[in-house]
């Protein structure tokens, strides 16, 4: 297009786009207003708009009336160059782009992208043969500003291979409003050299795993059979990886334990040392990802992260030492938790390490948990009686029973005593549960708390959804497990099959030997549940809605809606579990 029908096109356009940008600055959403910015920003790339509009694109819009009046008229030009030059036109609800590939895109050399490697410099990343200014995401970012900055100047692709849970439409969706152009020189994806394959000596999976990413590897058991049985066969019990599975020491009897820190002496410990100088304890533990049923919250509103359904979860027998007997070995003070000045907090660090950074998996609990006699926190070595596999913490794990499952570190190498909470990402930006009115623009990891204890939690895992019945069906069997955090035992699970206006009791079944407070293992529980009564005049099949909830033996219970707990990163839903049948096929 040229200047002289960009001018003659201009009061058209601004007839048009006055009311659709008054509408657009105050009500519009997170994702339309960086949908916006990045389309924006690349029609200020070209010549004809650059001549008229040399103005800056904020990074997010002004929330006064005071900040959309001043940048008002600015944005009229924007908005009525975009369109002229363009094509690209603004809605009062959305945005629409024609083809991005088109000749009319910009052009940009590797050259040129690497130019741009800080947010002064504006953060330009590739991906095939995509250019993208991330700079207004680069603080959204849900793994932290610091790993896609890695990417700056350069490509994403080779992160993405790396951490595969990346190569989702929705991802390619979040990043597609941010393109500003195409890659002059681009070739195809680069062929991999399988030596340097971070994943290419993974574990064998039971083929019975539901997949909710490759690599790494995190998969939940069936709902069909996740409660079938008290305690949880190894090879069915969920995977949960956030890294590449360490390989086996070379020297099983070389390997080593560090422990550590402020006010510990430094101690190491081969696995022999663990099984032969220490008391051996057995407890059976649930272990419970934070994220599971986070696809219940995601059918509410979009979050960020695997797609569980209500299999990340087990329960094992565990056998190995107890953290508190190392630490006193290592010289920690059985009274250090009423010491004002001592350390408060025990971090446990991993074998897996990020292939492009060497940052390991590492997390932290208080001391008062790690030193508490009666808190059972095991370094455990065994599962099921069975030695851990790989996939579950080889040669030794931690077991924080009670807590949700981030905290209880696989192929634990480190242990270190320390006045501060770990820093690793996943304690401080990850693992942490906000308000439902706070999204990815609005987050400030700092005021919340990383998630310990568990709460109290329920699911039906029969019937699984949309079961059909026959019709004259009165009766159905209704299973599922239920378990509480801290070591609370679950007292009571109710069943309804109205909608929560009538409840029925279910009888519990339990792992035998839990004690008061230290109730670490899941409840399973059953029902014959009545079906309602079919509506009058009814000729088809009617759908009923089975719900479950649990009370603790604190006397919490589950809240009824997911809606109520809903968080950015879909961690801890324990709203009632609701499983849809069809009665009468």
């Amino acid at each position: 297009f040229s200047c002289s029908k960009q001018v003659a096109t201009s009061q058209l356009f601004r007839l048009w786009a006055e009311p659709r940008l008054n509408y657009f600055s105050s009500t519009g959403s997170s994702m339309m207003r960086q949908h916006s910015i990045a389309l924006l920003r690349a029609a200020l790339q070209h010549p004809c708009i650059s001549h008229t509009c040399s103005v800056s694109v904020p990074g997010r819009f002004l929330s006064t009336q005071a900040g959309r009046e001043e940048y008002h008229a600015k944005w009229q030009r924007i908005a009525w160059s975009l369109a002229a030059v363009t094509g690209v036109s603004l809605g009062a609800g959305c945005l629409s782009a024609g083809a991005e590939s088109s000749n009319r895109e910009a052009v940009f050399t590797k050259g040129d992208v690497s130019k741009h490697q800080t947010p002064e410099q504006r953060v330009w990343v590739t991906y095939k043969d995509g250019v993208y200014d991330i700079t207004d995401f680069v603080e959204m970012h849900p793994g932290g500003s610091s790993f896609i900055m890695m990417a700056a100047g350069g490509a994403v692709d080779p992160f993405w291979q790396m951490y595969q849970q990346h190569l989702k439409d929705e991802v390619r969706t979040l990043l597609q409003p941010y393109r500003i152009g195409r890659l002059a020189d681009y070739k195809g994806p680069e062929k991999k050299d399988p030596a340097e394959d971070p994943w290419k000596d993974e574990p064998s999976r039971h083929p019975a795993l539901m997949p909710r990413s490759n690599n790494p590897c995190n998969a939940e058991t069936p709902g069909s059979i996740v409660a079938a049985n008290l305690i949880t066969s190894n090879d069915i019990f969920y995977v949960r990886n956030h890294l590449p599975v360490p390989p086996e020491p070379e020297d099983p009897a070389k390997w080593q334990l560090s422990i550590g820190g402020e006010e510990a002496r430094s101690v190491s410990l081969t696995l022999e040392d663990l099984k032969t100088k220490f008391k051996k304890t057995t407890i059976s533990a649930t272990v419970e990802c934070a994220g599971n049923r986070r696809n219940e919250m995601k059918a509410v509103k979009p979050v960020r992260g695997l797609d569980w359904d209500t299999g990340a979860i087990g329960n094992a027998n565990w056998g190995g030492v107890k953290l508190r007997d190392v630490l006193l070995h290592a010289g920690v003070d059985p009274d250090v938790c009423d010491s004002m000045d001592g350390p408060k907090h025990v971090h446990f660090l991993g074998a897996d390490s990020d292939p492009l950074t060497g940052d390991v998996y590492a997390a932290s609990i208080p001391i008062e948990l790690a030193m508490a006699s009666n808190k059972d926190v095991l370094l455990a070595y065994e599962m099921n009686g069975e030695p851990l596999s790989r996939d579950h913490g080889a040669p030794l794990r931690v077991v924080v029973p009670g807590v949700v499952g981030a905290r209880s570190v696989k192929w634990v190498t480190q242990i270190i005593t320390s006045r501060e909470e770990s820093d690793s990402h996943w304690q401080q930006h990850d693992y942490k549960s906000f308000s439902p009115s706070v999204d990815w623009d609005t987050v400030d990891w700092s005021s919340a708390p990383a998630i310990q204890e568990a709460p109290v939690t329920s699911a039906i895992t029969e019937p699984s959804a949309n079961t059909q019945v026959e019709q004259g069906t009165t009766t159905i069997p209704v299973r599922g497990y239920a378990w509480s955090g801290g070591g609370r035992d679950v007292v009571r699970v109710d069943v309804s099959a109205d909608g929560g206006a009538t409840w029925q009791e279910t009888q519990l079944h339990k792992v035998p030997g839990q004690k008061p407070g230290r109730a670490w293992a899941w409840t399973l529980w059953e029902a014959e549940v009545t079906l309602p009564t079919p509506p009058a005049n009814s000729k088809g099949p009617h759908q009923v809605c089975l719900i479950c909830k649990a009370t603790d033996a604190s006397y919490n219970t589950q809240p009824d809606s997911v809606a109520g707990v809903w968080n950015l990163r879909g961690v801890v839903n324990n709203a009632w579990h609701r499983v849809g049948i069809s009665v009468g096929h």
